[in-house]
């Protein structure tokens, strides 16, 4: 499990999703998630199937926020042009850590 930062704060526990079978699966069938999920390589999402809304925000190479949304169930987003990854959490645990577009996270494992 690695850890979700931002200016060396510790934002959440995060769960990496970088082959092709866990990006596919995603948070789907969950009931929730613990943290944050990174899907990479990505720069769009859909919420089909999923039981929970969630916020995504949409990262450059260098793990930029170039965007956020809150997304409700069954729905799809446009991709974002610079997005090269997303992170996606629950619903409100962007407004809760402050995450905005321009904040610079990094991973730590």
């Amino acid at each position: 499990m690695a850890w979700l930062l931002r200016d060396g704060e510790v934002l959440a526990t995060l769960e990496v999703a970088d082959g092709f079978q866990s990006r596919l699966r995603g948070l789907l069938g969950r009931d929730g998630v613990n943290g944050a999920l990174l899907l990479k390589p990505a720069s769009s999402v859909h919420t089909f199937g999923m039981r929970f809304p969630i916020d995504v925000a949409f990262c450059d190479k260098d793990l930029r926020v170039v965007d956020t949304v809150r997304m409700p169930c069954h729905r799809l987003c446009r991709p974002r042009l610079r997005a090269r990854c997303v992170i996606e959490a629950e619903a409100g645990a962007f407004e809760r850590w402050r995450l905005r577009p321009g904040d610079e996270l990094e991973i730590k494992a």
